[in-house]
């Protein structure tokens, strides 16, 4: 009788909270019915961003429901092996083109239709679908490691719709701007579903944090190449909020990012997301981008103050700030200035290796089986003591744990070239004046949002 009424129990607390999450998707339903049918005013979207925050909260109940872990017996009963189906072909053929058909519409939206609501919708379109409904997966960011993995390692096979899902935002990049940013990518529109007081950050703080995605890339990379895992995946802010259920950390870690979005606009895309590099590439070299007035701007300035990621170039002054030979003495010794980065970074990456390894859990275990031979550990933990119960010696841990080692070392001296060579090529990028007439987006930082476009007097 107990457990018959445990599993009552459990059963309402399961319908209770469906009932919830299904009076959540109705009012977002309802809100995107109103603004698709011309009722586009703050309230409207300020309940379709309520009804997100309202499922994201509703995570709690089903994160405890992976708290316990399975029951060890002494009798030797065995664990029933689970089977997980694998995605059907329909589904995943749905997938990429809805992946096609958002990036085709977002880019309609920026370049032709220019409406900031409207894209908003795409955007909160993507994080339901791709995040919420589809759980996160499969991400173009997280692809960025198998496409590293398929490279290093002739054995492994790229599937197909990560494939496309990894090339798909680069191509409509180059041809249209960073259109997958701007309303397709859910990592990306939960975030900017939360940004309700953006303020601006100082220039120079940004252009210091902007090399934090190139470390994050760099260090995904090592992780790929040394087979330490997959560390986007990892520490994956949000993919607990889209799954209903992460680690205790990991949605303190989703939710203090996402506080953060309220004020600082989408944090993670901009001083994180290791996919980011590659899209600003792309569409620093994008044929059409958005701009932001359709005819002459008039240097009003009320774009630059609407953009919070300081993504808009202000029109150079009419009086050159320095002379010409000034400015190329300057570049002339940036551009000798690269090599140096270049050695001192290998230098400081080299001594990263003890660190750097630590993120191959075979070293971690090693490290901890000698410090249990060591007495620095009472007792064991639940690695250590499945290896003691394994038949490989001590001494063979040992022999692996040096070798990876060294392999980190080599691959740290390589990180601490890139990165030596990212500061070096942002110096020099800082330093060339290019000449504008009126206020520009940067191609590279700018998220196609359509904030300033909202913002901009001037109308076609």
């Amino acid at each position: 009788m107990a457990a018959k009424t445990q599993r009552r129990e459990r059963a309402d607390v399961v319908s209770t909270t469906e009932g919830q999450r299904h009076g959540v998707l109705f009012n977002f339903l309802t809100s995107v019915s109103l603004c698709l049918r011309g009722k586009e005013n703050h309230r409207v979207f300020a309940s379709l961003r309520s009804s997100i925050l309202m499922l994201m909260c509703l995570v709690v109940p089903s994160f405890g429901e992976f708290r316990f872990p399975m029951p060890e017996f002494s009798t030797g009963y065995e664990h029933p092996a689970v089977h997980t189906p694998e995605p059907s072909n329909a589904m995943v053929g749905w997938d990429v083109a809805v992946l096609i058909g958002a990036l085709a519409l977002a880019s309609f939206l920026v370049l032709k239709r220019r409406k900031r609501n409207e894209i908003l919708l795409l955007t909160l379109f993507s994080m339901v679908y791709f995040g919420f409904i589809r759980n996160g997966c499969v991400c173009s960011v997280g692809s960025v490691q198998n496409i590293i993995a398929g490279m290093v390692d002739s054995t492994y096979g790229v599937p197909l719709t990560v494939l496309v899902f990894f090339a798909a935002p680069l191509v409509f990049a180059l041809f249209f701007g960073r259109v997958f940013c701007a309303s397709v990518c859910p990592l990306g529109a939960i975030q900017e579903a939360v940004a309700f007081k953006p303020v601006k950050v100082p220039p120079a703080v940004e252009k210091v944090l902007s090399v934090f995605p190139f470390i994050y890339l760099g260090l995904t990379a090592l992780s790929v190449v040394m087979g330490a895992g997959f560390i986007i995946c990892q520490y994956d802010p949000f993919v607990g909020f889209f799954r209903m259920g992460a680690s205790f950390g990991m949605l303190v870690f989703g939710g203090l990012m996402l506080v953060l979005g309220i004020f600082v606009a989408r944090p993670y895309c901009r001083f994180l997301c290791p996919y980011g590099v590659l899209l600003n590439w792309c569409s620093k070299l994008s044929r059409r981008h958005a701009v932001i007035t359709p005819t002459d701007c008039i240097t009003c300035h009320l774009c630059a103050d609407s953009c919070p990621y300081n993504a808009i170039n202000e029109p150079t002054p009419a009086a050159e700030p320095e002379a010409r030979s000034t400015g190329a003495r300057r570049l002339g010794l940036l551009i000798l200035l690269v090599p140096v980065l270049v050695a001192v970074g290998v230098g400081v990456g080299s001594l990263l290796k003890e660190p750097l390894s630590r993120m191959h859990p075979n070293v971690q275990l090693a490290e901890r089986v000698a410090g249990e031979e060591l007495g620095r550990y009472e007792g064991t933990n639940i690695e250590s003591e499945a290896f003691r119960g394994s038949d490989q010696p001590i001494d063979d841990l040992y022999a692996e744990a040096l070798e990876l080692k060294e392999g980190f070392g080599i691959g740290g001296m390589w990180l601490g070239a890139f990165i030596g060579l990212v500061i070096g090529c942002k110096l020099i990028s800082i330093s060339i004046l290019r000449k504008r007439e009126g206020y520009e987006p940067d191609r590279g930082t700018c998220y196609s949002c359509g904030r300033c476009f909202k913002y901009c007097p001037v109308k076609e």
